[in-house]
């Protein structure tokens, strides 16, 4: 009846379908675009014309209709569960937080349009007179549209969905996860790899196509302060070094290495921030981030809407490179972005997590686009800068280098801005490297990550795919490659959206049931249970309680339901730096979700007003699938255990009654919470 277990009995090991069918995949392409590099070009040109010409408006829509989704699941009852068990709390500080989130999400493309785009958009917008007050007014805010809440929200569903479904359900780590309540046990077979065979292919693609633009940029800054030549061969050596940093970087791990070059770029990127401000027309620029902010939320909705049907030819040709690329990009980034704000942002409530996720990179983007951008206007306007106009329309990764000379330190800001490059292109890559790792594996505990080796090797993959994407032809087939690959995964994008409203539909009955139906106390007088809050227990006196109270009374349990035909038993487990076990009773129940009862010894420092001989004590606590209970069983007699799990038990058929009744909610799995770090003292 009971089973101990051991950590070693599961491992950490390679997915061979996922990752076998990826490579294959990225390996058909790399040989075929290296091979025939023209026709490679030529086909990607092709491709992005006719995705953007069929579903333009397709990607307008969908895009939409995920920010919606995200915005009411904060904001509705939902918004309280966590993104783990309920005891779960935020393992990073906001501030590292939202340094990770947005140097892995966007950083590195913000040096490479932040000039660029706004001013192409002055010079050339879709609608408007060139060069006009509408233009100049509406070209940052143009920008907005293509950096702000619509690209967040896919971050942020795909984030919140794999947390949900990983952290508080214990499914593995990858995007089938969030399939559970349409597809159920068959996400771990052919549907399951396929999804995260294209999650993985569009995946890649987009970190390609985003090292690609940052390579170029890189590029011409070492041009710029040391003459180096801007080639291929050269660029295809910097992509070399920087996947060399990025594969040590992902080697250290999250906590060492991602961590502290996003905190360090995210200083380094608000102090030329500040530069340029203070610099500048400080009170213009102020009074224009003021301006674009509130035409932008003011016109958000039609803008998201705009298809630019009435608005001729030249028009379309701008949609299709800018807004439909956006979005395309956007999405191939989901994946990725979104299991990297999951890795991260576990313990989080799900109304913090949409609200900080969206309304963190939103507020640094506006003042970052606001500031670059209008001061990029403002000499090309203003002050007759032509040659900057030309290399926003022709060579936009000079741009940010040509607004820098005309403010003091050129020397001194160039080389910030290429350390900035390099540091962005190095979180970039680690990140995806990380994530592409444990998208391509079989995790063994959804907090652990992908074994070295495999993280290395996609590190590689990565740099090598970005140098097929320059070879077949540069920008214009990085932007093609990824609005092309990103179609199919959109798909996915509404599935998911489906599956998670289903499972928290679950959840918010989950919840009713339990407030339907009171509990059980403990029985004995009251003066005992009074006895026992008071008491501070040892080592000893918890493990008296397991022996005596907790194992029989669970194993009891277990027997009386199996001789009436249930499928129950119970299991021991070793916790690291715990000597006392941590027991499970699981009952399996057809078609519906197990019923979890797990009492995990846990050490706490005593607290400072309540006399004990010792510093330290154990608490008992009680975990159930969606985490701990804030119960303590220490002291509990036998038939005290037994009555505690009925009642919970009787919760649990409860619950089931209620979310089947209209028998089309899939059942989600049961999953046991680990136990929170040890307190520190009072």
């Amino acid at each position: 009846m009971t089973q101990n277990l051991s950590s070693n009995e599961r491992r950490d090991r390679l997915n061979p379908v996922v990752f076998h069918g990826s490579v294959a995949g990225i390996l058909v392409f790399l040989v075929l675009t290296m091979t025939f590099t023209e026709q490679a070009g030529a086909f990607f040109d092709a491709g992005l014309a006719w995705v953007s010409e069929t579903f333009g408006w397709y990607y307008m829509l969908a895009v939409l209709a995920y920010l919606v989704f995200v915005i009411a699941i904060g904001m509705s009852r939902f918004g309280r569960i966590r993104l783990g068990p309920d005891h779960s709390r935020p393992e990073f500080s906001t501030l590292s937080w939202a340094a990770m989130l947005f140097a892995a999400g966007i950083g590195i493309d913000l040096l490479f349009f932040s000039v660029a785009e706004p001013v192409a958009h002055y010079l050339a917008p879709p609608d408007l007179a060139p060069e006009s007050q509408e233009a100049m007014r509406y070209a940052v805010v143009q920008t907005f549209m293509h950096w702000g809440l619509s690209g967040w929200g896919l971050y942020v569903l795909m984030g919140m969905a794999l947390a949900y479904f990983s952290y508080r359900h214990r499914l593995p780590l990858a995007i089938r996860s969030a399939l559970y309540p349409l597809l159920g046990k068959r996400i771990h077979g052919p549907i399951g790899n396929a999804v995260d065979i294209t999650a993985v292919v569009s995946t890649v693609f987009g970190i390609a196509t985003s090292l690609g633009i940052g390579v170029m940029q890189l590029n011409y800054g070492l041009a710029y302060m040391f003459d180096v030549p801007e080639s291929l061969s050269v660029q295809v050596i910097l992509i070399a070094l920087v996947v060399v940093l990025a594969t040590i970087s992902v080697v250290s791990g999250v906590e060492k290495g991602i961590r502290r070059l996003s905190e360090f770029n995210m200083l380094l990127a608000l102090a030329l921030l500040l530069f340029v401000l203070f610099q500048g027309h400080t009170l213009r620029l102020l009074d224009m981030a003021v301006n674009n902010a509130g035409d932008y939320l003011s016109t958000f909705v039609a803008k998201s809407f705009d298809t630019y049907a009435f608005a001729g030819d030249e028009a379309n040709e701008w949609k299709m490179w800018w807004t439909i690329f956006f979005w395309g990009w956007w999405i191939a980034w989901t994946p990725f972005v979104g299991l990297f704000l999951a890795r991260i942002s576990r313990g989080r409530t799900i109304r913090q997590f949409v609200a900080g996720a969206l309304g963190i990179p939103l507020a640094f983007m506006m003042v970052w686009m606001s500031v670059f951008g209008n001061s990029g206007i403002e000499l090309v306007a203003n002050q007759g800068i032509v040659e900057l106009g030309e290399q926003a329309l022709n060579t936009p990764q000079t741009t940010m280098y040509t607004l820098l000379e005309y403010y003091p330190w050129a020397g001194m800001t160039a080389a910030v801005v290429t350390i900035l490059g390099i540091v962005f292109f190095i979180t970039s890559a680690d990140s995806g490297a990380l994530v592409l790792a444990n998208f391509t594996s079989i995790l063994s505990d959804v907090n652990h990550d992908a074994p070295i080796r495999l993280r290395i090797f996609w590190s590689a993959v990565i740099g090598l795919v970005t140098v097929a994407l320059l070879m077949a032809g540069g920008l214009a087939a990085l932007q093609s490659a990824v609005v092309i690959t990103a179609l199919p995964f959109s798909l996915v994008i509404f599935a998911i959206m489906l599956g998670m409203y289903q499972a928290l539909k679950l959840e918010g009955s989950k919840a009713e049931a339990r407030s339907r139906i009171a509990g059980t106390a403990p029985g004995g007088d009251w003066r005992e249970r009074l006895d026992r809050a008071l008491d501070i227990s040892n080592r000893a006196g918890a493990a008296a309680t397991i022996e005596h109270a907790i194992r029989p009374a669970l194993t009891q349990f277990a027997q009386e339901l199996e001789s009436r035909g249930q499928e129950a038993n119970v299991t021991e487990e070793q916790l690291e730096g715990e000597l006392l076990p941590s027991l499970t009773l699981q009952v399996d129940l057809e078609n519906a979700a197990s019923f979890v009862y797990q009492v995990c010894p846990h050490r706490m420092r005593t607290p400072s007003f309540l006399p004990a001989d010792d510093d330290y004590y154990v608490r008992l606590d009680v975990y159930l699938a969606e985490g701990g209970q804030e119960k303590d069983l220490n002291g509990f007699t036998r038939g005290q255990v037994i009555a505690d799990v009925l009642s919970e038990y009787e919760r649990h058929l409860h619950f089931l009654a209620l979310a089947g009744q209209d028998g089309s909610v899939q059942a989600m799995p049961g999953a046991v919470g680990e136990p929170p770090a040890a307190a520190s003292p009072a």
